[in-house]
């Protein structure tokens, strides 16, 4: 993290009285009340609560005292994702080229608390104060980058006196933009490049301007093609090796079956070539790859099978093998017993050919000899595609959607996806931002995605929630921005169920990030800490009837306490 002191003492001062006057003016949160068509629709449906103790607000509307998110899902995410809530917006004039690495550019500034913005996602922003309107205006007339402006995370020091800024930050380029009858402005922004934050100073408008570096992002990394070598073909080999290499190949209860028919098959000692023929026979009926092999026995074999057959046939008719004579068949008693293993064949052969798949895409990468001193694992550690591939799979059973599959081709796109929707606090996000390599990035990810389990309060380490209790109200993910009418932005993670949290105020519909929801505002019951909202449908149509908000800025950002309990 940087601080003030590239400016001067005087700028410094100034650059303090700014942020202390936008604190101020942001921290201010009013809950209005819902209008009379809305309360009656809460109250039919169980509305109400504000002030009481949220236990017995979920008891009376659910029994249980937890929100029901078991039903399906009616609730249309992309809603959110669209920020509605915002209005009319408007199209900006265009789209801007990506700057060069490396490229130094002077950009208007927007310091966010609680705010990491990666490239990628969206941010939309409530734009109320005179000076940051002059930011925006600002930013849309820009020669060398339009309708830009940069975005870094800003926050309170221990003493709360002073603040500082990440040096890390990312640029946004202004996608929509509606203008209000008061001069207030939304906009919907979506990140872009990283940079580095160089210096920054204020204007005569006292509009903060940040010069900024463009980080030159790496490619990703792909094991070399000429680290490892084809061996020789195996298969050839094990072809033609002893009966004991075939059964590798073919299981055990298969095997048995096979000596079966085989021996069923042998109608004299004496003849090799009707013996050889009738094996080769049932081996292809079979699918078995092992018949040159089984060509290559010896006279003496032919004799022990015939032996062994001999005695199977001689014991079946003991036990009651004629009884097959009943039936009005022309076949007889040796091909009856032939035939009987045939339908758990079927199952066996199936079984087996799961097996041999499984086997060949395991020996795919056993018969790559390395030809340099680093085995295969030591490639796949910094292979970025082989990381997109774990990282993608691990999101899966964890949060499953949105989907990252579509991703793995471009393991650049995708660690920034993964970091701008992780469900973890700010600072996390914020180192997550500043690694630089593409590999770095997915391995700490795949560490947190292992890791993540408990939501704690940053102030009093009160558990609030658990990993599987994550729902996915936005197509963005878990975890997504929202802006609140008074401009101040806020990064929620969206849960079915929380614990010692408490209401504050009565519910209302006025800007609600979740068309069809009510919000009241929640606080840890320990620390009474603004943790978040709870979000209630005032339609019955609507699933889930309830769920809860937490702001990542008021989370723990330790995953690994989380893992170690």
């Amino acid at each position: 993290m940087a601080d003030w002191d590239g400016i001067t003492e005087r700028e410094r001062r100034q650059m303090e009285e700014i942020l202390q006057l936008d604190m101020e003016e942001l921290n201010v949160e009013v809950v209005e009340d819902d209008d009379e068509e809305e309360v009656e629709e809460e109250q039919g449906d169980g509305g109400g609560g504000g002030g009481g103790d949220v236990e017995a607000f979920l008891r009376a509307n659910y029994g249980d005292g937890v929100a029901g998110t078991s039903e399906p899902l009616t609730f249309d995410t992309s809603l959110a994702s669209l920020h509605t809530y915002l209005g009319e917006v408007d199209d900006t004039r265009g789209r801007v080229s990506l700057l060069d690495g490396g490229t130094v550019v002077n950009l208007p500034m927007f310091y966010l608390q609680g705010v990491v913005l990666f490239p990628g996602a969206t941010l939309p922003l409530r734009v109320i104060q005179s000076r940051l309107v002059v930011t925006i205006d600002k930013a849309l007339g820009l020669v060398d980058a339009p309708c830009t402006i940069g975005v870094v995370l800003m926050h309170r020091l221990s003493n709360h006196r002073h603040y500082a800024t990440a040096s890390v930050g990312t640029t946004a380029e202004i996608r929509q933009l509606g203008r209000l009858d008061d001069g207030s402005l939304n906009v919907v922004a979506r990140g872009q490049q990283r940079f580095r934050l160089r210096r920054h100073w204020i204007d005569v408008d006292r509009v903060v301007w940040g010069e900024v570096q463009i980080i030159e992002e790496d490619t990703p990394l792909r094991t070399p093609r000429d680290a490892f070598a084809q061996l020789a073909a195996s298969d050839r080999f094990n072809l033609h090796s002893s009966s004991s290499v075939v059964s590798f190949y073919i299981s055990p209860i298969k095997q048995d079956h096979i000596d079966s028919e085989l021996e069923c098959s042998t109608p004299s000692p004496n003849s090799n070539a009707s013996n050889h023929s009738s094996m080769d026979t049932k081996l292809c009926h079979l699918g078995s790859q092992s018949s040159d092999s089984m060509k290559s026995s010896s006279d003496e074999e032919g004799d022990l099978m015939h032996q062994q057959w001999r005695q199977k046939r001689r014991s079946v008719r003991e036990s009651g093998a004629s009884s097959h004579s009943d039936k009005k068949t022309n076949m007889s008693n040796e091909d009856d017993l032939c035939l009987t293993p045939l339908q758990p064949l079927l199952t066996a052969r199936a079984r087996d050919t799961k097996r041999r798949r499984q086997y060949h895409a395991y020996s795919k990468q056993a018969s790559q000899a390395p030809l340099s001193f680093w085995p295969r694992w030591v490639y796949e550690m910094y292979d970025s595609y082989t990381l997109a591939r774990n990282a993608a799979e691990l999101w899966r059973q964890i949060i499953a959607k949105p989907n990252m599959d579509d991703h793995i081709r471009k393991p650049d796109i995708l660690s920034f996806h993964i970091g701008s929707k992780l469900p973890v606090s700010e600072s996390v996000r914020q180192k997550l931002l500043e690694i630089d390599g593409i590999s770095y990035r997915l391995q700490k990810e795949i560490q947190l995605l292992k890791a993540f389990n408990l939501i704690k309060c940053r102030n009093c380490q009160s558990h609030i929630a658990k990993r599987s209790d994550m729902v996915v109200m936005s197509t963005d993910g878990p975890l997504g921005a929202y802006v609140n009418p008074h401009g101040c932005v806020h990064e929620t993670i969206t849960v079915s169920n929380a614990t010692g949290l408490a209401l504050t105020g009565s519910p209302s519909t006025v800007h609600s990030w979740f068309p069809g929801y009510s919000w009241t505002i929640a606080s840890c019951a320990a620390c009474e800490s603004h943790i978040g909202w709870l979000f209630r449908a005032t339609k019955k149509n609507l699933r889930p009837r309830s769920f809860w908000g937490i702001r990542s800025s008021q989370i723990a950002d330790d995953a690994q306490v989380d893992q170690s309990e």
